[in-house]
C-alpha cells in the first residue's frame, strides 16, 4: 500500500531498549527463602524492542531512536535489532559509561512477575537542533518523516515529538503505562488530541473514563480521539472508529501460553499494520489479536513477535483441522480469518529466517 511519494520510514517509534532475561517453564511464583528452577531460559531485547521487532517481522520498514548501554548488554540488543531483524537504528546512539537497563521476568501460570534495574540515560546535547538530531532527550526534538508513529504515553506529561510528528502528517498510534499516582485523569493524557488512536487495555480504559463496562469506555475515549481499542484479555478486543461510528469486537485466539511477555506490544504492531494496509476495522483488530497469540506461544517478547511466515503456517493449519475452539464462541476460525487468503505470499519465503538468536552466550560467525 506504499504509494511513490510515502516516506521511506513506515514507522518510527522511541522508548527505552532493556536487557530481558527471561524464565520460563516455572510451576508457580518463587516462594520466599527457597531456590525454584526453571524449564526454559533466554535472553532478548526488551523495552520498545518488543514492538520495534513486531512491526519489522510484519514487513514494516521500522526506525527506532533509542540509548544503548556502553556494555556487553548493549552490543548484544544493539546487533540483534540491526542485524538480526533490520531495524534503523541510525537514530540510536550508544552512550558511553551507563549499563543497558535489565529486566528478569518469570513466566507462570500465564501470567509473568518482572523486576527490573536501571537508570535513565543521560542527555546528549547537540550544538543547534537539527532534524533528526538529539537534544538533551532520548527521542530527537524532530523526528523523521514517517507514515506512522507509536507513542507511549506518560500520563501527566507531553512529548513535543508528538506534535511535530502529527504536524508533518505521521499517523500517531498511543498507549499508555498504569497510573502510579492513582488519579486517573483523562486531562493527564493531552497529547492523545494528535493521536489517530488510543489502545489501552481494559482496566486503564475504565479508570480513565469513569465507566464501568470496557465498551462503554472505548465509545467515550472516541471524544478524545478518532479510533479508541480496548483489550479484553481472554475475550478479544473491542474498538470503535468515532469518525465513522463502526464498532467491531474479536474474540480471542484460545491457545496455550508459554510466555506473555510482549503481548500487547505485538497487538499494536498488527493493528498498526492494518490500519496503514486500509483493512477494515474488524480485519484490523482480528490480526492484531492473532500476532499476539502467535506471540504468547513462544519464548521472549520481542524474538516471539510473528512474522509472515508463522501467520501462513497457522492459517495453513487451520484451514486442515478447521478448529472450531480457535476461536471461542465463534464458529470457524476459517470465516473470521478469510481476509488472510489475500495477504500471505503464494510462494513461503526462504527458511530458516534470519532472526537474533535469544541468548547472549552464542557468538555468531
Amino acid at each position: 500500500m506504499r504509494g511513490p511519494g510515502d516516506p521511506t520510514c513506515d514507522v518510527y517509534l522511541t522508548g527505552p531498549v532493556f536487557l530481558d532475561i527471561i524464565f520460563t517453564g516455572l510451576d508457580s511464583a518463587p516462594v520466599r527463602g527457597t531456590e525454584s528452577w526453571a524449564r526454559g531460559m533466554g535472553s532478548s531485547p526488551g523495552g520498545v524492542a518488543n514492538m520495534a521487532t513486531a512491526l519489522a517481522r510484519l514487513g514494516l520498514r521500522t526506525s527506532l531512536a533509542a540509548a544503548f548501554g556502553d556494555d556487553m548488554y548493549g552490543d548484544y540488543c544493539r546487533d540483534a535489532l540491526d542485524r538480526g531483524e533490520g531495524i534503523d537504528l541510525s537514530l540510536s546512539r550508544t552512550v558511553p559509561g551507563w549499563h543497558s537497563p535489565v529486566t528478569v521476568s518469570m513466566a507462570y501460570e500465564g501470567e509473568r512477575t518482572m523486576v527490573s534495574h536501571g537508570h535513565e540515560a543521560p542527555p546528549t546535547r547537540t550544538a543547534s537542533p537539527v532534524e533528526g538530531a538529539f537534544d538533551g532527550e532520548t527521542a530527537p526534538e524532530c523526528p523523521p518523516l514517517a507514515r506512522a508513529c507509536v507513542a507511549s504515553l506518560e500520563p501527566g506529561s507531553r512529548e513535543e515529538w508528538i506534535a511535530h510528528a502529527a504536524r508533518k502528517g505521521s499517523r500517531i498510534f498511543a498507549d499508555v503505562g498504569w497510573d502510579d499516582t492513582g488519579r486517573w485523569d483523562p486531562a493527564d493524557l493531552a497529547d492523545l488530541e494528535h493521536c489517530e488512536a488510543f489502545l489501552p487495555n481494559a482496566a486503564e480504559a475504565m479508570r480513565y473514563t469513569r465507566t464501568d463496562c470496557p465498551r462503554a469506555a472505548a465509545r467515550a475515549l472516541t471524544e478524545k480521539v478518532p479510533v479508541a481499542v480496548v483489550t479484553l484479555g481472554a475475550e478479544g478486543a473491542y474498538a470503535v472508529d468515532g469518525r465513522t461510528g463502526e464498532s467491531a469486537e474479536v474474540p480471542a485466539i484460545a491457545v496455550e501460553a508459554m510466555d506473555p511477555t510482549g503481548a500487547g506490544d505485538v497487538f499494536v504492531a498488527g493493528f498498526i499494520t492494518g490500519t496503514l494496509a486500509g483493512w477494515p476495522l474488524a480485519d484490523r483488530l482480528a490480526f492484531a489479536g492473532l500476532t499476539a497469540a502467535l506471540s504468547v506461544q513462544e519464548f521472549g517478547g520481542s524474538l516471539s513477535a510473528p512474522g509472515w511466515v508463522e501467520i501462513a503456517a497457522w492459517w495453513q493449519h487451520v484451514q486442515a483441522f478447521d478448529d472450531q475452539s480457535l476461536v471461542a464462541g465463534h464458529g470457524s476460525a476459517l470465516r473470521r480469518y478469510a481476509f488472510l487468503d489475500d495477504l500471505l505470499p503464494s510462494a513461503p519465503p526462504s527458511w530458516p529466517l534470519r532472526r537474533a538468536v535469544p541468548t547472549i552466550g552464542f557468538r555468531q560467525p
